[in-house]
C-alpha cells in the first residue's frame, strides 16, 4: 500500500493516540478516513483535526461510536458505515487498552474486559469486514504491542491479549493473501498517548524498571513507521531501532532477554524489602 489517494480507511481507536496520528497522516495523503471509538466528544474533536489535514476538497470523513468488544454492536455500526461511507480499502484495528497490575490483583472482570477489547475487538471487525474486502482486496493492520512478543511483568492480561492478536494475524494473513488482502501487525513500544498516561497510574515498580531502559516514542513517530511498513508490505512492523533490536534478541537469545529483565525485577524487589 503506497498510494492512499481516494482510498477508504477505517480506524478503530482513531480518536486519540496512534490511531489519531495515523488518521491525520493518511488524510494528508488524500484518503477518505472513518474513525470509530467509544467517546462522543473525543470523536467529534478528532474528526475536526483529521478533516483539517485533508489534501483535497473531494475527501470524505466519518465517525461513529463503537465498542469493538461487543460483537452485535460491531456488526450494526460497521453495516451503517459501509452503507454510508463504503467498504474500506484499509482497516486499522487500533482500539485497545491496558491496566498494568500484579497478577494476583487483576480481577476476573478486568481480564475479561481486556481480552474482549484487545483481542475480540480485532476478531469482531475482521469477521464483518473481510468478506466485503475480499471482493477487491485491501490491507488490514492489527495493532499488537511489544507485549505481544515479550511477556512483561505487570501485563499478564494485556500480554495474553496482544500475543493473541499476533497469532490471529499470522493465521489470517495466510488465508486472505490469495484474496489480495495484505495483513500486518504493528508492535509499538511505549508511546506517549493518553492510554499510556493511564497505565502509569497503576503500573507496579517492577514494570517501570523493566520499561525504564527503553525510550518513549511519539504517536506521530509510530504512525510514520506504520505507513512506511505498509509501503513495504511488512508483516511485523516494529517502530524504533531499539524495539527492532529487542525483537531480534527475543527470537535469537530469549534466555538473555529474560536474564536482563529478571535482574531488573530482582533489584526493585530487593530495594522494596529493605
Amino acid at each position: 500500500m503506497k498510494d492512499y489517494n481516494g482510498k477508504i480507511v477505517y480506524i478503530t481507536g482513531g480518536s486519540s493516540g496512534i490511531g489519531l496520528a495515523t488518521a491525520k497522516m493518511l488524510a494528508q495523503k488524500g484518503a477518505h478516513v472513518a474513525i470509530f471509538a467509544r467517546r462522543q466528544q473525543v470523536l467529534e474533536d478528532a474528526i475536526k483535526e483529521i478533516s483539517a489535514c485533508g489534501s483535497n476538497a473531494d475527501q470524505k470523513f466519518y465517525y461513529d461510536l463503537l465498542d469493538v468488544s461487543m460483537h452485535e454492536d460491531v456488526d450494526k455500526v460497521l453495516q451503517k458505515a459501509v452503507s454510508e461511507f463504503g467498504v474500506p480499502d484499509v482497516l486499522i484495528n487500533c482500539a485497545g487498552r491496558a491496566k498494568p497490575l500484579y497478577f494476583a490483583e487483576i480481577p476476573y472482570a478486568q481480564f475479561d474486559e481486556t481480552i474482549k477489547i484487545d483481542l475480540y475487538g480485532v476478531w469482531n471487525t475482521c469477521a464483518f469486514l473481510v468478506p466485503l474486502m475480499k471482493k477487491r482486496g485491501g490491507y488490514i493492520v492489527n495493532v499488537s504491542s511489544m507485549c505481544g512478543f515479550i511477556g512483561v511483568f505487570g501485563y499478564s492480561d494485556y500480554s495474553a491479549a496482544k500475543f493473541g492478536v499476533l497469532g490471529f494475524s499470522e493465521a489470517l494473513r495466510s488465508e486472505v493473501k490469495p484474496l489480495g488482502i495484505t495483513v500486518s501487525v504493528l508492535c509499538p513500544p511505549d508511546t506517549d498517548t493518553p492510554g499510556f498516561a493511564e497505565e502509569n497510574k497503576t503500573k507496579p515498580p517492577e514494570t517501570k524498571a523493566v520499561e525504564g531502559t527503553a525510550g518513549i516514542m511519539k504517536p506521530e513517530e509510530v504512525a510514520s513507521a506504520l505507513i512506511k511498513g505498509m509501503g513495504k508490505g511488512e508483516f511485523m512492523i516494529i517502530p524504533g531501532t531499539e524495539s527492532k533490536f529487542t525483537y531480534v534478541m527475543k527470537r535469537l537469545f530469549p534466555w538473555l532477554v529474560d536474564m536482563v529483565m529478571d535482574g531488573q525485577i530482582r533489584t526493585v524487589q530487593k530495594n522494596k524489602a529493605k
